[in-house]
């Protein structure tokens, strides 16, 4: 059986942390991620999104990431990732896509950098 894709949202330290669980693909993984992002740009700007919990990723759910991303950089808010995987990991470099991401191992390095930037 197929693990459904869930998000859980926190705020810690003023910063919006979203967990993910389950495989991010193309059609509903990938609509619920992106209009979850979007109600939670609304009213914060900085954004840790935590994808440890990701086994697994297409290219959808990676179009999506993208889009997201670029949407919320347009919109003067940040995203950082943390929990990528080995796989997670060799597909954005294999896609060029880790220079487009600011990623950390951890929630709370990820949560000090947005600190950093005031």
């Amino acid at each position: 059986m197929r693990m459904s894709f869930k998000m859980e949202s926190r705020v810690e330290d003023g910063i919006t942390v979203i967990s993910c669980t389950g495989r991010i693909t193309f059609g509903e993984d990938s609509s619920a991620l992106r209009a979850n992002m979007k109600r939670v740009l609304e009213f914060n700007r900085k954004i840790v999104l935590n994808l440890s919990g990701v086994p697994y990723i297409d290219s959808g759910g990676l179009g999506t990431l993208v889009g997201v991303y670029s949407s919320a950089r347009a919109a003067g808010a940040d995203i950082k990732l943390v929990g990528l995987g080995q796989r997670l990991r060799d597909v954005l470099s294999i896609t060029k896509l880790v220079t487009v991401f600011e990623a950390y191992d951890t929630e709370q390095e990820a949560i000090a950098a947005f600190h950093h930037e005031r």
